[in-house]
């Protein structure tokens, strides 16, 4: 489906429609990393929803203390072995997915929120205003995203909600660069000139014929910045400005676990295998979206 035609696609009959849906789950199963990318993401998906009700000891990721278990290397009763208060690393990684999703929803959502409407204005308006806001945008885009995030959180105090808002504070540019960019390229096409010339207003015009139009890279640079999210929410917490132990945050524990390196190396390394595992699989979604929606990679 190009940009052009997903008008016409719109107003097509169900079969039509039916059968272009078809065409792009084919399109998408054919590709390995893809589907990969997709399985790891539906794991994600699971274990963030029914994580305690998974979790063999729940309680462990709440501040449970067990001195009699610390420490234990992986086994049949602790799969991820413990960690140095004797917590289950196994329920506090399921129970701990949970908030990581929590994490790159708001992250990406408030960054989405912000950039798309800002990007619209910019590429529909023109003059001072896309003036004003592209450059306010490249002052955001001209400091590194982890730099700027650790220093909202430095002025706010460390903790889970300040650092999802700071990353959200720096996640918007990138938003408002591709929205506008698309705009630019979309204002000017035929069917948006017959709908002007058809005293369409610019109300119509933007929100029935250009913004549908830019969903498709929305959806696969949101897709992406799910994993990218996820993983500065961990960075952060692995500095200490992001969630405080005992909260069960895959970023968090390996900050705790990195003092035990090397000879207790369960306490990092399976929180940091999720962490992995899960920017892995938002990037390979990612990209298949990309091939399936982005008629220029088919």
């Amino acid at each position: 489906m190009t940009d052009t035609n997903a008008d016409t696609l719109a107003a097509a009959p169900p079969r039509m429609k039916y059968r272009e849906i078809r065409r792009m789950m084919r399109t998408y199963s054919r590709s390995f990393s893809s589907m990969l990318g997709l399985c790891l993401v539906v794991l994600f998906l699971f274990v963030a929803l029914f994580g305690e009700w998974l979790a063999p000891y729940p309680e462990d990721a709440y501040g449970a203390v067990n001195f009699s278990a610390k420490l234990l290397p992986p086994s049949a009763e602790h799969w991820f072995g413990t960690d140095q208060v004797g917590s289950d690393i196994l329920s506090r990684v399921l129970i701990g997915a949970r908030t990581t999703l929590q994490i790159g929803l708001t992250v990406t959502g408030i960054a989405i929120l912000i950039g798309v409407p800002l990007g619209l204005a910019a590429g529909m308006a023109g003059g001072w205003v896309a003036e004003t806001i592209m450059r306010i945008t490249d002052i955001f885009l001209s400091i590194p995203g982890l730099i700027l995030a650790i220093a909202i959180v430095g002025a706010l105090g460390p903790g889970i909600l300040n650092a999802m808002l700071a990353l959200s504070l720096v996640w918007w540019p990138g938003y408002v660069r591709l929205v506008q960019a698309k705009t630019l390229s979309l204002r000017n096409e035929t069917y948006v000139d017959a709908a002007r010339a058809l005293g369409a207003g610019p109300f119509r015009i933007l929100f029935v014929h250009v913004l549908p139009n830019c969903l498709s890279p929305i959806v696969v640079k949101a897709s992406m910045d799910m994993g990218m999210a996820i993983l500065g929410a961990a960075s952060l917490g692995f500095l200490g400005l992001g969630a405080q132990p005992p909260y069960p945050e895959w970023g968090a524990m390996i900050s705790t676990g990195r003092a035990y390196l090397p000879d207790w190396w369960w306490c990092t390394f399976f929180p940091g295998l999720a962490i992995y595992l899960t920017v892995l699989g938002f990037n390979l979604l990612g990209d298949g979206l990309r091939d399936v929606l982005d008629p220029r990679q088919r």
